[in-house]
């Protein structure tokens, strides 16, 4: 169900139900950001909080408020939820704990979660387990504690599933304009898709931060992504729960499902949406987009004073996803023309200090380093905390420079704490991005740099997880040809008799049945003759056996699989295969469905694709006939629908003139019967 939350984020009237230290906040919150509406209290004490006094009932208030923080025990905030409803109030905030989150202490945590959203109907809450909002935009608020926000007139949307980080944020010094903070608790009702989407309604909001422990509603982040898309609006996700011991952490709090983490990351690219991996960064990327958009490239330019400036920020660079490209000659000789011969020119540039304090003659030598075809010029400036009075030509020199290039500029401080917040505030008034810490700078770019392109279509739905079952290689492989995959011919025995292979072609593999890992059970032997089929059978000691013809001539081997991830949808992974698969951990993730033109970029970004390609004059893997191995598993799972929990093709043997699928891995839903199509 749509909801409508333009009257709970942009109030005309705020109630606040409750006593105590957080509903007196909320007050005294309200008058420091200057809200200018109706605000009135429910409270069975009339004495005034605030310079509000307080009616005993919500049946009390003059009106239907259209914004109201309840800050009553759970079980009361149900009760006031329901007359809120019922009097036509514009939405609420469930500050109280001990819903589904909690759900491991209390039995009743997930009837009382139905009940309160039930109570609710159709009116929009937030939470509950949650802070509420910060509106810079409009000096609005249902916020139970201390933040940093100021009014703006625009700026960047942040949304988190955690409140103690939304009040760290709001508490940033560097400069970010934050037009809203939604904290969004343990998401009963409105979640952070649905409150995102609702947030892109709005015109002064550049940017949206998206800080999430878990995905509940794919079609919901689909359809989020895909208004933004239209709207211009990026979207920039910290997403946690990398680890298995975050995951735990994220269910327990939240009662969100993680997911893996593969296919976290495999949906965020599919949908478009920028990831970080920390908060510095979260907010330096926040800033970057604020300023300048999408960046045209990855390619930078980086200037400082200092050569050992210029060689960090080039190693540090490396281990991104962006380009220093050398010099033009057109730059090259603008730059001689101010800095003389004396001075090395190259991309990252040391000017020295021979221009340092003039700041025409700066502007000068920065101006070419801001060519058309660079995608940000990041100029490398560490402010002192003793007195920066004679780095202000510094500061100039990059304002010039933005005013007479048109083109992104960026001021990069090494350390954050070198980044005053009135220069920041400076640069911003003028178009210059002001970014805090190196490393961060980088990150932003590489984020920014990213292409906005039109989501494709959704991928397939997450389903429930199930009982499992093993189906034996020899089955999952036949199945799996007859949608195509490629697989070494083959018999199945029950003693590996050699006069029952003889129409096989030698070398062969010998393998016993009913094992997911044959190698290390040291149930596969290899490059063996008809004659020795007995004696290696004797040797394993299975119940039955495979025999194959052995593939030769590898090129490379990779690890092909699908999983069913109850989070996210069907996970692709594509890795470096073979016994050492979990050494390499070399793997990139896409979501199904997949085309032909998404499968070859993603094996490019593979460490192992210099194999594949042809390395050091030796021949190629088939790329053709690899991602048609690829097409044919896809092909497979989605014909199987609901049946197929994870298949996992490892390896896959690339050859120079075909992919081979010598080993194969298949759980299937236990009650589930796959069928050759």
């Amino acid at each position: 169900m749509s909801r409508d939350l333009t009257r709970l984020l942009c109030p005309q009237s705020v109630a606040v139900v409750g006593g105590g230290g957080w509903c007196e906040q909320a007050l005294r919150q309200l008058r420091r950001l200057g809200f200018e509406g109706e605000v009135w209290r429910v409270h069975p004490d009339p004495t005034p909080v605030e310079g509000v006094p307080a009616v005993p009932s919500v049946r009390d208030l003059p009106a239907a408020p259209d914004a109201t923080f309840i800050g009553v025990n759970r079980h009361a905030t149900v009760e006031v939820v329901a007359e809120l409803s019922q009097r036509g109030a514009g939405g609420a905030v469930c500050f109280a704990s001990g819903f589904s989150e909690a759900q491991g202490e209390d039995a009743a945590a997930a009837a009382l979660q139905t009940a309160l959203t039930n109570a609710a109907g159709t009116m929009p809450i937030l939470g509950p387990n949650c802070y509420g909002f910060v509106n810079a935009l409009d000096g609005a608020l249902l916020w139970p504690d201390q933040h940093g926000c100021a009014r703006v007139e625009r700026g960047v949307a942040v949304l988190t599933q955690s409140s103690n980080i939304a009040i760290n944020l709001t508490m940033q010094r560097r400069g970010l304009p934050m037009a809203y903070v939604v904290t969004c608790g343990n998401m009963a009702q409105m979640r952070q898709a649905q409150i995102a989407e609702a947030l892109l309604d709005d015109p002064r909001v550049t940017v949206i931060g998206l800080h999430i422990e878990g995905f509940r509603d794919v079609a919901e982040w689909v359809a989020l992504a895909s208004k933004a898309y239209e709207r211009g609006v990026p979207l920039v996700a910290l997403k946690v729960g990398v680890t298995e011991q975050a995951q735990r952490t994220t269910i327990s709090h939240t009662a969100s499902l993680a997911g893996s983490d593969a296919g976290a990351e495999a949906l965020l690219n599919r949908l478009g949406i920028v990831r970080v991996h920390d908060l510095p960064s979260f907010l330096e990327t926040l800033k970057l987009l604020h300023c300048a958009g999408r960046l045209a490239s990855n390619a930078l330019s980086c200037v400082s004073c200092s050569g050992g400036e210029a060689s960090l920020a080039a190693d540090m660079a490396a281990t991104f996803d962006l380009r220093l490209p050398p010099l033009t000659e057109g730059q090259s000789a603008a730059l001689e023309r101010v800095l003389g011969p004396m001075v090395a020119l190259s991309n990252p540039l040391d000017y020295h200090t021979y221009i340092w304090g003039d700041a025409a003659k700066m502007a000068a030598a920065w101006r070419p380093m801001a060519a058309r075809h660079i995608g940000l010029l990041l100029l490398v400036i560490d402010y002192p905390h003793t007195d920066a009075s004679e780095w202000a030509s510094a500061t100039q020199a990059a304002i010039a420079v933005h005013r007479e290039s048109r083109r992104p500029v960026a001021v990069v401080a090494t350390l954050p704490e070198l980044m005053p917040e009135a220069v920041a505030a400076e640069l911003m008034a003028a178009g210059v991005i002001p970014l805090c810490g190196l490393r961060e700078a980088l990150a932003a770019a590489e984020a920014a740099a990213r292409p906005a392109a039109p989501p494709p279509p959704p991928p397939l739905p997450p389903i429930p997880d199930v009982e499992t079952r093993m189906i034996d290689e020899a089955a999952a492989k036949t199945l799996l040809s007859a949608h195509g995959l490629s697989t070494p011919p083959h018999v199945v025995l029950a003693d590996a008799a050699a006069e029952a292979a003889s129409d096989l072609t030698a070398p062969l593999v010998l393998k016993g049945l009913g094992l997911a890992h044959k190698s290390d059970a040291g149930a596969v032997r290899l490059g063996l003759t008809q004659g020795a089929l007995a004696a290696a059978a004797d040797a394993i000691g299975a119940e039955a056996y495979l025999v194959e013809e052995m593939v030769e001539g590898a090129v490379a081997e990779l690890l092909v699989s699908v999983s069913r991830d109850p989070a996210h949808g069907a996970v692709l992974t594509l890795g470096a295969g073979g016994v050492l698969t979990e050494l390499w951990q070399d793997t990139t993730s896409l979501l199904l469905p997949v085309t032909k033109e998404d499968v070859r970029p993603a094996l490019a970004r593979l460490r192992i694709f210099p194999l594949l390609a042809g390395y050091r004059g030796q021949p190629p893997a088939d790329m053709d006939a690899i991602v048609a191995a690829v097409m044919a598993l896809q092909d497979c799972v989605i014909a199987q629908g609901d049946a197929i929990r994870e298949v996992e093709i490892n390896p896959l043997i690339c050859t120079p003139t075909r992919a081979v699928a010598v080993d194969a891995l298949m759980l299937v839903a236990r009650d589930s019967q796959p069928e050759e199509t």
